[in-house]
Parts: structure tokens; sequence; C-alpha cells
């Protein structure tokens, strides 16, 4: 029998750098919101027992709509997002179950993140107590002043570009969120703050084809490899 596991989906952002008119889970990618096609990768797996999405307030209709019309049986609470992402994911955390043992945190705006990377990152956080998707960086970074003069370049071998899901023991992960508000650190990421409270996060490996629909072109990128059949 797998872990009794949650996935947790901040879902709170209102699309504004793609121009909408609605949540950016909420574009449609050929006709469906980009979250249904998020939440359908998870589906044939059978490893999820539950989903909590954090939306904004005001917007929790529209997803309430939305996924009821196309996950009617599905068990899926909603929360209220926070300022950051990371009140969001805090928000999803007080509303799980007290028999959850594992929590996957998927941003809703990637829509085809393989099925093995899933699988994978559960097994892991389930060994290591943490686990985050990423792929090895294909691109020399530089490391800039705040004048943008070049100051460093790391070891591109050492560098990953991190992706989600990242995945947790639950205990591993309300430790580390605890650590964060006491010190009132904000991260980007639920992975760092497991870092930074002082535990080990086992990476796995993603695919270029999990990225982010952020901007314009992440949309229309993101149309072709539907129309493609890429994904």
């Amino acid at each position: 029998m797998h872990p009794r596991t949650q996935l947790l989906i901040p879902a709170a952002g209102m699309g504004t750098r793609l121009g909408a008119d609605r949540p950016k889970a909420l574009i449609e990618l050929a006709g469906t919101p980009l979250l249904v096609r998020t939440l359908r990768r998870f589906e044939p797996l059978g490893l999820v027992d539950g989903c909590v999405i954090a939306v904004a307030a005001v917007a929790r209709g529209r997803f309430q709509e939305c996924l009821g019309a196309s996950f009617p049986t599905a068990k899926i609470t909603f929360v209220d997002g926070g300022a950051e992402r990371q009140d969001s994911v805090a928000n999803c955390l007080a509303a799980l179950e007290t028999s959850t043992e594992i929590v996957v945190i998927h941003d809703a705006a990637r829509p085809f993140v393989p099925l093995q990377s899933i699988r994978e990152s559960i097994a892991a956080a389930a060994e290591f107590g943490a686990a985050t998707v990423a792929v090895p960086s294909i691109d020399t970074i530089l490391i800039a002043d705040d004048d943008a003069f070049l100051c460093d370049t790391p070891d591109r071998r050492t560098l990953w570009a991190c992706q989600t899901p990242q995945t947790f023991r639950l205990d591993t992960l309300r430790r580390a969120h605890a650590a964060a508000t006491r010190e009132g650190f904000t991260g980007t990421d639920d992975a760092s703050l497991v870092r930074r409270a002082g535990g080990r996060v086992k990476l796995v490996m993603g695919s270029p084809l999990n990225f982010k629909v952020t901007t314009p072109h992440d949309l229309e990128l993101a149309r072709c490899v539907v129309e493609g059949g890429i994904a």
C-alpha cells in the first residue's frame, strides 16, 4: 500500500503577465483550463488520495465550478491563497487530514509533468524526506552586481533548474515552514525551506517539457506541444 499522499497546488496567481481576465490556472489551452490538464497528469497513477488547492478568495466559485465539472468524484478541498506562494502552501498544509504522510506540491501551470517524475519524487520523498524535480542547466549562468556587471560564473556542472513537483514527508515540510515563520524568512519554493532548516533534498530528473506557463511565449509554446501531440 502506498503512503497516504495529498496533492497541494498553489493556484492563487491572477495571470497578469499573460494579460488574462481570469486566474492563470483557469486560462484555457486548446479549450481545456491549465489546471484541469495539470490534474489529469496525476489521475493515471493512483498514488494521490486527495487534493488541496489554494485560490484567490474572489475566484473560488470559478474554480469550484470548473473542477466540479471536470472531476465530479474527486476529493478536492479549496483554501484561500496567501500574499506569497509560501503563505498559500501553509494554508494548504493547515487543511490536510491528520492521516497524511506525503505531500506533493505542484505548480498549477505545469501541465506536462512526466508521470515518471511524479512517481520518482514520491518514492524519493518517502526514502529521504524531501525531493524536488529538476533538470541540469544547459546554459551558462552569470552572477551580476546591482549595475549589471559580471561578478562570477558558477560551474554549470553543479547547477540545476528547479521544477515541480516538490514532494515531502509531511513532518519534514511542517518543520521547515515553522522554522521559516519563526525567522521571518520567505522563500520562492518549499525545497529551499527544507534545505535552509538543515534537511536533505533529493533531486529527481525532470523534463524540458515540464515548463511553467508564465508568459505569452510560454502559452504559445504550450499550444504547440498540445497541437503537436508531444505531451
